[in-house]
Order: structure tokens, then C-alpha cells, then sequence
């Protein structure tokens, strides 16, 4: 492909090169398919000549990607420490260090350019070496550029937040419009093309303008796929065949798979059917690719799958992510059973645990035909994955599945091992009684064995049930316990693992010298390599401090625990992590912030089960406030989940939200109800915030003969001590609990309760306070928001309103401007204000919000 009207961004990218004489730098390109991003990158290159030393990694259209696919490319073209590395299989930290010990060479040396191609599809593990990479090139004189296909991303591709959280001093942007109108006629007008179907067709993307200008005065195709299908058509048979074969291969085939075919490859070549890529050929883009291979026949797929795939298995060192893609495409069980094994494993090394468990979920399929001891452990090693990334319910399958094996093979070690995890993953799912039961199972089996890790690990699981059921002093006993036995067998984990559960049982119980030992653990797990219990202990941390209304401390905790489960690919603590951040937010009264997070937890795959919890819960009070008609489905959501596991800190939360949302409504009846369903756990388990605030909501719905609950700002309350409760939330960072206690005080007190919840849109709550302003007899009280806006779900002005509407149909805030007669910066007053009552982040979330509200104005469909 030619390259035009590209002039810019080949400056840019030469001088952010220039620039890094400074330290390193990063382009991210960015464009639809075929609008020339691997063209631009590949000249850029060739202009750079011998300046540079440029590295080539791809990501591949694989069933599963690739682990660290680019990372390998890269090191066959650098060698040395970092290829023996990954021959090796190491560490991904020891991968990354060698990784960024190779590109800072001697000074002399050209400068490193480090080309990244389609992060779309791009393992995790990969983009954890672009954002742990990118955080550490600040002194490197080295140019990272990634490129990406943006229509193929969209707001909860994993890609999205690695992107984010590159340094934006060293990150550049390069965008790729389509060509214009005035390019595209030139260019037809070379080649006696008539240029209005040609833009039309196009719509101005390179690959298609190109493509569309081969046809060499033929009429023009409708589509990508007869422009390659038609050129097929005119090469010879066995050039046609290879073609076809290249077809079924991502990216590129290798120079084995298209041995012995010189004259063939040529053929294509110069047909224009295949280009030369690296050692091997591919398509010229992998639209052409997919429309050939789309093309065939099932049956002729399957087989050229099963040709590619025999000579891929003879390859020393090809990654076994190919194989399972070409053995799963050519129907071959017993190869996806063998490869699926090899590249779970492989995958599992490097930290990539959604991939490691897509590769040990397909090889899984066919487990029966593995011997009975080789089909446990295969399925406890999927089961650990799932574990890790996030995916319970999925791992729990495979863990039953492993025990019946071990139990019919009357290995009684193993047996108790598979429960103790069916424990640990039915908790995660929300399956209380399952947990409980499969916990007391554990032990029973496992002491009728000599003592070991098994055991002591089974102890720590009931001391870790206990502490998360409130149960402090039995959690303490059962943690003891695994500890001691844990420290006689010389077992590091397991103490660790108990000395979580106890330090987090402390720090509940109100010993302030616990949170220290909480910190101390984790730094302690994450230097033996401990990744899931070092972030449990941040985890707990973390959510202890929010359990007891300790928001100042908990904000930097929650921020910590998500940065080392972010890094540690731990996708359920993610999960469940945004949404605890959720409710942090909400509590500082930035709720645009906790509904992001809410959607973000909300929208992963993980629908059910502890981590959906905080963040249906966030969700939910703050649409209660706001008088959103979806808050009692998204609480009776809330109050399932939390059921499901009897918990106190799932329980009583959700029953002081559903009493709130109530009591909004006008029902202090069932407000009531909700709150003495709660109030009898948080007592049992002798919380003093959770019975405070349900005590407190008892109070709100008219109750009387209440329990005498600790001193506390719920207390004061009940108690009339608004201004004593208002400081103490202040001094807890507990912003909207303050507004709470102010609008039961003064005039001036209730007026500034009504400030901050008309700025939150919270129309109900600040209704409510108005209402019960007057029937106080107050006759100044602070007009609310104008009917209109009131009137509004989302508390917008009508003009905000008639601006999201136009959001929605897509404007840009110019056009919006010239419609509506205003200027630009009014326009970006008001979509940023939408934006902020709405809580979400993006024009793309205003829009998606505004339908599902019905604030567009138009009907549904």
C-alpha cells in the first residue's frame, strides 16, 4: 500500500524519536482496519535506517492470544540473556528485566524502536509488560510505538485501561483520519477510475482505495472479499492453494509451513496476493486474510488447519498458543488435548491467567482420555487458574471434577486438598452453605492422615470463613492453630496465609496495630512470590477499614490493593476491589467516580457472587438518591448476592441501603423491616458500625425501644448531636454521611446538606430534606433545583437535557454549538456538567446512559 497523506504523522513519530535522546518515549497509532498503521510504522522505519535498531512484535488473531507473543518475537531478534530467558521459561519479572537490560545498550549503539503491532489482541500478560515497561523508560533513550485497531476496543476492552495508565508525559497519541476526498480523486483519476464509487466504496480507508484501484478497469467489487477473491481467481491452481493456506495461518505463515513452493510464493507475490513478511508471507492485511479464509468450505478449512498444524508441531519453540488454535480449528481432540495442556502451563508461567485457563479449558474437553492421576492434576491446574482470574463459578466445575477423581482413586491427601478449594471458590461464587460444608469436610478428611500442609491450609480456611462471617474469636483459634502446625512443618504459605486471617479478625475487633501487620504480611507474601495472599492482605486491609467507616484511611488502602491486583492480573479482587472503590467514592461524594467503577466491576464477566456485591451496592443507593427508577432492582439485585452468603459485611450494609431506599420512598414500614433484618446479624457478630447505622435507620423509619448501640457519630444522630456527628464523618473522610448528619441540624447546617446533595443530583434525598425541613417548621428553606430539573431522572437542566440529546445522536460540541446558537465553551460547560450527574467518564457512556433513562427524548426501540 502506497503511503499518502501521512506527511504529519511520519514528523511526529521522527521527532518523539528525536526526543528521546531525553528518555524514552511512547506513539500509540490508532486507526480502523486498513487505514494504514502497519504501512506508516513500516516506512517510518525505513526512514529511520541505520539510526535505529527496530524490534518487530506482533499480536495474533489467535482462539486464545499468544502469552507475550510480541515479547518472543522481540527476543529471537535481540538474543542473548532475554531469549535465553524465555527459552527458559522465567519469571515474567525476570522476562521484563531482561527485556529492559537488552534495550538500554551501550550508548553508541542505534537507538531501540520497539514496534508493538494490534494490541487488540493483545494477552494480558502483554500489556503488563507495555505498562510495566512504560513506567521504567524514563532515562532510555528508546521509542515505543504500539499500534492498535480503535473500532475493535471498546470502553471495557482490557487494552482501554493498559493505555490509561501509561505515562502521559512520555505518551503521544497518533491518529490516522481516513484520506480525503481530494486524495482519493487524484488517485482514481491515475488509473482512469471514475473517484465517486471509489470514495464511496472506500469511505477514504487506504487498504480499500488500493484495493479497489487494482481492479485494473473491471467494475468495481462491493467488498474487500471479491477484490481478493477475484484476484485468486486469476492465478494458477497450486498458487491458488497456497494462498488458500496462508489464509488459514494469523499474521503470518512461517518460511517452513510454504517450504518447497518458491515458484508459488512468487506467483502470489507478484499477483499481489501475498506480500513477504519477516522469514515468511502473509496477506497484505488481515482483512484480506479473513475474507479468503471465510471464503472456504468448512471441511477445506478443517484440513488446511490440520497441514499447518503438522508442520507447526515439528518447529522447536513455536509457541504452543498456535497449536491449539490450528488443532481446535482442524477438529484434532487429541492434539488440543496435548498442546492445550502445554500452553496452559506455559501461559500460567507468565502470569496470564485468563489465557492459561481458555487453553486449559479446551484441553479439558477431552480430559476423560487422559490417565486417571494425569486427568486430576490437569484439572486442578485449570481449576487454579480460573481461580486467579477471577472466574469462580468455572473453577469450581473443574475442582469437583478433580475430586471425584481423587476420591475414586481413594487418595484421601488430594481429596482434601480438591475440598479445601471447592471451599475457597463456592465462597467466591456467593455459595455459603457450599463453602461451610466442603470447609468441614476438608478437615475431617485430612486429619485422618498424618498432619501436613493439607491440614494446616484447611485449618487456615475455617479461621478464613470465620473472620469473613464476623466470627472474630473462632477465627483467631482456627488462624492459631494452622499457624502453629504450619511453623512445626517448616510451611511458609500457610502461616502467611493464617496470619492474614488473624491480623484481619484483629483490625476488626478494633486493634489498630493490626492494620501494620496486615502491610507487613503482604510485603512479606510478595517477596516469596506469593501474589494471591500478598493482595489478600491488601485486599483485607483495604475493606476492614471500610467496614468500619474509616474512609480517610481506606481511600489510599483501596487505591494500593488495586494497583498490586492490577499488576498481578488477579481479575477477582479486581472485580471486587472497583466495586469496595465504588463505595469509598460514593461515601466522599464523588459519585461520578463510583458509578465508573460500579460499571467497570459490573460489566466483566463475573455477573454473581461476593465481587459483584459492593459495586451493585454502590450502584444502588446512589439511584435510590437520585430518585432513578432502577435503585429497588439493583438492591433486591444486591440483597440476593449478599443472602446467598450470610455474611455480616455483605448483609448489613445492603439492609441499611435497601432501609435508606425505602425511607427515600416514602415506606417507613418496610425501611424498618429492612433495617431489624440486619440489625439482628450485626449484633450477633457485635459490629459497632453496622449496628450503629442500622440502629440509626430504625430510628429514621419511627421505631422506638431501640438497642443501645456504642458511642458513635450514628449514635450522636439519634441523639440530636448533629455537629459532633458532622465532625467525626469529616474526621473519617465520610463526606456524605456528614450531609446526613447536617441535615437533621440547623438551618444554616440543613441549607448546606442541600448545597452538596443538589450539586450530587441526589433530587430524593434532597426532597426529603426539604419536606422534613418544613414539617420542622422552617420557613426559609433553599429552593431546590427548577421543576424541570427536577422532574429529570438525572436532575439535568432542560438545556442540559436538550445537550445530551444531541450527545447522543453523536455531535461533536461544534456542532452542537452551531445548532443550538451557543459557543463552544458553553457546550463544554454543559457536557461536562451532564457528564458529572450522570457518573460516567465518556460522551459514548452519556449517550448509553441517556437512552437507558430515556432522556434522549425519542422513543425506545
Amino acid at each position: 500500500m502506497e503511503l499518502w497523506e501521512r506527511s504529519g504523522q511520519l514528523e511526529l513519530l521522527g521527532g518523539l524519536l528525536r526526543e528521546t535522546a531525553h528518555g524514552g518515549r511512547v506513539a500509540v497509532v490508532a486507526g480502523e482496519a486498513g487505514i494504514g498503521k502497519s504501512v506508516l510504522v513500516t516506512e517510518f522505519a525505513r526512514r529511520c535506517g541505520p539510526a535505529a535498531w527496530v524490534l518487530w512484535g506482533g499480536c495474533d488473531r489467535l482462539i486464545t492470544p499468544r502469552a507475550l507473543g510480541p515479547l518472543h518475537d522481540i527476543g529471537r531478534q535481540t538474543g542473548g540473556a532475554l531469549a535465553e530467558r524465555l527459552s527458559a521459561g522465567a519469571t515474567r519479572e525476570e522476562l521484563f528485566t531482561a527485556f529492559l537490560d537488552a534495550i538500554s545498550g551501550p550508548a553508541q549503539r542505534p537507538r531501540p524502536v520497539v514496534v508493538v503491532e494490534d494490541a487488540h489482541w493483545a494477552d494480558e500478560a502483554t500489556l503488563d509488560w507495555l505498562t510495566w515497561t512504560a513506567r521504567r523508560i524514563g532515562r532510555t533513550p528508546v521509542l515505543f510505538v504500539v499500534t492498535y485497531r480503535d473500532d475493535e476496543v471498546g470502553a471495557e476492552h482490557p487494552l482501554r485501561g493498559a493505555l490509561a495508565t501509561l505515562p502521559s508525559a512520555i505518551t503521544r497519541r497518533v491518529a490516522l483520519p481516513p484520506l480525503s476526498r481530494a486524495c482519493v480523486a487524484e488517485r482514481a483519476r491515475l488509473t482512469g477510475r471514475d473517484p465517486e464509487p471509489v470514495h464511496r466504496l472506500s469511505g477514504g480507508n487506504p487498504l480499500l482505495v488500493t484495493e479497489l484501484l487494482k481492479a485494473e478497469g473491471r467494475a468495481a467489487p462491493a467488498t474487500v472479499r471479491d477484490l481478493v477473491l477475484d484476484r485468486l481467481r486469476l492465478l494458477p491452481r497450486p498458487a491458488r492453494e497456497l494462498a488458500h493456506l496462508v489464509s488459514v495461518i494469523p499474521t503470518r505463515a512461517d518460511a517452513a509451513v510454504v517450504a518447497g513452493a518458491p515458484d508459488l510464493v512468487d506467483l502470489c507475490v507478484d499477483a499481489g496476493v501475498l506480500v513477504p513478511s519477516g522469514d515468511g508471507v502473509s496477506y497484505r492485511h488481515e482483512l484480506l486474510r479473513g475474507a479468503v479464509e471465510e471464503s472456504l468450505s468448512p471441511a477445506r478449512r478443517a484440513a488446511l488447519h490440520r497441514r499447518v498444524l503438522g508442520t507447526l508441531a515439528g518447529i522447536t519453540g513455536v509457541d504452543p498458543g498456535r497449536l491449539v488454535h490450528h488443532a481446535t480449528r482442524a477438529g484434532d481432540e487429541a492434539a488440543v488435548l496435548r498442546y492445550g495442556q502445554v500452553a496452559g502451563a506455559d501461559a500460567a508461567r507468565q502470569g496470564a491467567h485468563r489465557e492459561a485457563t481458555a487453553h486449559y479449558r479446551a484441553a479439558a474437553g477431552y480430559a476423560d482420555r487422559l490417565p486417571a492421576p494425569r486427568r486430576a492434576e490437569m484439572l486442578e491446574a485449570y481449576a487454579f487458574q480460573a481461580y486467579l482470574a477471577g472466574l469462580a463459578e468455572e473453577g469450581l466445575l473443574a475442582r469437583r471434577a478433580a475430586l471425584a477423581v481423587r476420591e475414586e482413586l481413594r487418595q484421601p491427601g488430594p481429596a482434601g486438598e480438591d475440598l479445601r478449594w471447592i471451599s475457597r471458590l463456592a465462597w467466591w461464587a456467593g455459595d455459603a452453605r457450599q463453602a461451610w460444608e466442603a470447609a468441614e469436610r476438608a478437615v475431617a478428611v485430612l486429619e485422618t492422615e498424618p498432619p501436613g500442609r493439607p491440614l494446616a491450609m484447611a485449618y487456615s480456611n475455617r479461621s478464613q470463613l470465620h473472620m469473613l462471617a464476623g466470627e472474630r474469636e473462632a477465627a483467631v483459634s482456627w488462624g492459631e492453630r494452622a499457624r502453629t502446625l504450619a511453623v512445626r512443618l517448616g510451611d511458609v504459605e500457610t502461616s502467611v496465609h493464617a496470619e492474614i486471617n488473624v491480623s484481619t479478625a484483629r483490625l476488626a475487633g478494633g486493634d489498630a496495630a493490626a492494620a501494620a501487620a496486615l502491610r507487613e504480611v503482604h510485603e512479606r507474601a510478595s517477596a516469596l512470590g506469593l501474589a494471591d495472599h500478598a493482595a489478600r492482605a491488601l485486599v483485607n486491609l483495604a475493606t476492614t477499614l471500610v467496614q468500619l467507616a474509616e474512609y480517610e484511611a481506606a481511600a489510599p488502602a483501596v487505591e494500593r490493593a488495586l494497583a498490586y491486583a492490577t499488576q498481578q492480573d488477579l481479575d477477582g479482587y479486581l472485580q471486587y476491589l472497583l466495586g469496595v472503590r465504588a463505595g469509598v467514592r460514593l461515601a466522599r461524594c464523588d459519585w461520578a467516580g463510583a458509578l465508573a467503577d460500579a460499571d467497570a466491576a459490573l460489566d466483566r464477566p463475573v455477573r454473581d457472587g461476593v465481587a459483584v456485591v459492593p459495586a451493585l451496592l454502590a450502584r444502588g443507593r446512589i439511584q435510590a438518591a437520585r430518585g432513578d427508577r432502577e435503585a429497588r432492582a439493583t438492591l433486591d439485585e444486591a440483597a440476593r448476592q449478599a443472602e446467598r452468603t450470610g455474611e455480616v459485611q455483605r448483609v448489613c450494609p445492603v439492609a441499611a441501603a435497601r432501609s435508606e431506599c425505602f425511607l427515600l420512598y416514602g415506606d417507613p414500614r418496610r425501611a424498618a423491616e429492612e433495617a431489624r433484618h440486619g440489625l439482628d446479624l450485626a449484633v450477633r457478630a457485635r459490629h459497632p458500625v453496622y449496628a450503629g447505622e442500622l440502629t440509626y435507620r430504625l430510628w429514621r423509619a419511627g421505631e422506638t425501644g431501640l438497642p443501645r448501640v456504642e458511642a458513635g457519630p450514628y449514635r450522636m444522630m439519634i441523639d440530636g448531636d448533629w455537629a459532633g456527628a458532622a465532625a467525626e464523618w469529616a474526621r473519617r473522610g465520610a463526606a456524605y454521611a456528614r450531609v446526613e448528619a447536617l441535615a437533621g441540624g440547623d438551618a444554616g447546617a440543613a441549607a448546606e446538606a442541600l448545597r452538596v446533595l443538589d450539586e450530587l443530583g441526589a433530587t430524593r434525598a434532597a426532597g426529603g430534606v426539604r419536606a422534613e425541613l418544613r414539617r420542622r417548621g422552617l420557613t426559609r428553606v433553599p429552593r431546590g433545583p427548577r421543576p424541570a430539573t427536577a422532574a429529570n431522572p438525572a436532575g439535568l437542566t432542560p438545556r442540559q437535557a436538550e445537550v445530551l440529546a444531541l450527545v447522543a445522536e453523536g455531535l461533536s460540541n461544534a456542532a452542537i454549538a452551531a445548532r443550538l446558537s451557543l459557543s463552544v465553551k458553553t457546550v463544554d460547560h454543559h457536557v461536562s456538567a451532564l457528564l458529572g450527574k450522570l457518573g460516567v467518564a465518556t460522551r459514548g457512556q452519556a449517550a448509553a446512559a441517556a437512552h437507558r433513562l430515556d432522556l434522549t427524548g425519542k422513543p425506545a426501540n
